[in-house]
């Protein structure tokens, strides 16, 4: 094997391995409110299956799939989705955060969720914008 080549076994088992660990990190985000786990936890393991694609691939193939200018916007994204649901809650009459202000049947539940939502997205974009600091030193 040449210096600059990537061993054919690490590339396969991490491209094998990505889509489960990506789904496992859904898993989590999505059963977060209602079990052990959540946003952050969730984020870190999707995060984690981008830089487990950087092993087997290179970092090229992450940057190719998550640019920098979308680490930002998705990063934006999950803050904004997070305090717009405050904001919602604000407008009807409640705390901010109280989900049973919202027009919802199991608002506490849905609001829930939509918060474990935007922490994962946010965790995520940001913890890949980490990598993408360390690995290019820009």
């Amino acid at each position: 094997m040449k210096p600059g080549e990537r061993d054919i076994i690490i590339r396969t088992v991490c491209r094998l391995l990505v889509p489960f660990v990506q789904l496992f990190g859904l898993y989590v985000i999505m059963h977060g409110h209602s079990s052990p786990g959540g946003g952050f936890q969730g984020g870190v393991i999707i995060a984690s299956s981008f830089i487990l694609l950087a092993m087997g691939d290179g970092y090229d193939e992450v940057k190719r799939r998550f640019s920098l200018g979308a680490l930002t916007a998705t990063t934006s994204a999950g803050v904004l989705l997070y305090a717009g649901l405050g904001v919602v809650c604000l407008m009807l009459g409640a705390n901010y955060l109280d989900y049973a202000a919202l027009p919802v049947s199991a608002a506490r539940s849905v609001g829930m969720l939509l918060i474990e939502i935007a922490v994962g997205i946010t965790v995520t974009a940001a913890i890949i914008s980490i990598f993408h600091d360390l690995v290019t030193f820009e």
